[in-house]
């Protein structure tokens, strides 16, 4: 059994905020796998279903940010879970926009709801970290996270979490090299070819051979979560 855990603040308010993106991948997990209707538990809102050949929880916790741990710690006891099979989903300000990194351990950077979960769980979970950029300055740095996305943001913002939902059987099964390597598969974007390589095609008389033909990544399909997105960014 593994326990997902995102990390965000509760109440409409805070919705799409930057912070709360760890409440928005499990949504998309939720909406993507069929799991059943939060309810709730253990400080939080819960939901239970099955990823790849493992039984998962995944859990909301309701006590804001900066008290995470204490909802976590409470359903990680009775599970009776250890550390390792704990996974948190959380924004990095030390990541750009829409890249993802899985690591086990490690400091907390100043991240509240990293610190209240070291407090309460021990530091060897797994975290899922999910890049939103830096705003430049550390004393814009509240601002930034405690604000909304951009609508500019859901170019990368949707596929990505469509591709962590996609890609979270693997993080289930203790797969986290997979699941780094498929949300960068499922979200990769065609270089733009630099000048350096113009000036040489165009030196080049030899005629070029025919490209391979390759499968595109198979988009993620817009579900629950991607409409209410939208549904946010249009009104």
């Amino acid at each position: 059994m593994k326990l997902f855990v995102g990390l965000g603040n509760p109440g409409a308010q805070y919705a799409f905020n930057r912070h709360n993106v760890g409440f928005m991948a499990l949504d998309a997990i939720t909406d993507a796998h069929n799991f059943p209707a939060w309810r709730k538990r253990f400080s939080g809102f819960v939901s239970e279903g099955r990823l790849g050949g493992e039984q998962v929880i995944l859990l909301k916790p309701q006590t804001y940010m900066n008290e995470s741990g204490r909802s976590a710690g409470e359903a990680m006891r009775f599970y009776k879970l250890d550390e390792k099979d704990v996974i948190v989903f959380h924004d990095e300000l030390d990541l750009a926009p829409g890249k993802v990194r899985v690591k086990t351990g490690g400091g907390v950077a100043g991240h509240n709801g990293l610190k209240s979960l070291s407090a309460h769980l021990g530091n060897d979970y797994v975290r899922v970290r999910i890049g939103i950029g830096h705003p430049g300055h550390r004393e814009r740095v509240v601002g930034y996270v405690l604000h909304d996305f951009a609508k500019a943001d859901l170019d990368w913002l949707e596929p990505l979490l469509g591709a962590m939902a996609e890609a979270a059987p693997h993080l289930a099964d203790g797969a986290n090299d997979k699941f780094q390597t498929q949300v960068a598969y499922l979200t990769q974007a065609d270089e733009p070819e630099t000048k350096k390589a113009k000036a040489e095609k165009k030196q080049d008389k030899t005629p070029a051979p025919a490209p391979a033909k390759q499968e595109k990544p198979k988009p993620a399909q817009e579900g629950a979560l991607a409409a209410k997105l939208r549904r946010w960014f249009d009104s």
